[in-house]
């Protein structure tokens, strides 16, 4: 059954759906999902007109325990039950943990519309490997080893180049203080060794 058979010859609906698999979803699971998605649109009339894969994205807040999902586009022209049976699917997928529908034309002549096979082949992506690690809230905080923290010693260095540019300026202080120090104290006792002196020297004169 054609769109325009379904609709009544009626002006399509221009949709796009955006739903987020599970970080850890294998290729064979996703691609399911994809002919799941086709399926529903196919089963109401609807007509797909592209799908995208963007990949393995960090989400905007926790979704249970994910913090990553694979995000994967739709576009589609149908009515109100198209979209309906889409999201019904979806929402019986354990692989998928979000999802959101947006109206983007409510006024689409379907047969005007020429699609691209290739546009709408649905490329999956590959599983997180070993060395892809989910940082933990702690680690994002930057409370433990493995975040991204500025060292306190690139601080130090910024912070200390105007006065030294070998960064020690702190210690090249307090060895001129001590310097000045053990100045100050051979210029007194100096002064202390001279003084019997001079009132030896006062008393002949006398």
């Amino acid at each position: 059954m054609s769109i325009s058979q379904s609709v009544g010859q009626m002006p399509a609906r221009e949709y796009e759906t955006i739903y987020i698999l599970r970080s850890d979803t294998s290729k064979e699971a996703a691609q399911k999902v994809a002919d799941r998605t086709s399926d529903a649109i196919s089963k109401e009339g609807g007509k797909l007109t592209a799908v995208e894969s963007w990949g393995r994205r960090q989400l905007a807040y926790a979704v249970g325990k994910q913090r990553r999902g694979v995000y994967v586009y739709l576009k589609y022209l149908g009515q109100g039950p198209v979209v309906a049976e889409l999201e019904r699917n979806l929402r019986m997928l354990d692989d998928v943990i979000k999802y959101q529908t947006v109206l983007l034309n409510d006024a689409v002549d379907a047969s005007t519309v020429q699609v691209d096979p290739t546009s709408i082949v649905f490329d999956a992506v590959e599983p997180p490997g070993d060395d892809e690690v989910e940082e933990t809230l702690e680690q994002r905080l930057g409370l433990v080893e493995g975040a991204r923290r500025v060292p306190h010693d690139e601080d130090s260095d910024d912070s200390d180049d105007s006065d030294d540019d070998d960064g020690d300026v702190i210690p090249g202080k307090a060895v001129a203080k001590s310097e000045g120090a053990a100045a100050k104290s051979e210029g007194a006792a100096a002064k202390s060794e001279d003084a019997p002196a001079n009132s030896d020297g006062e008393e002949e004169a006398k």
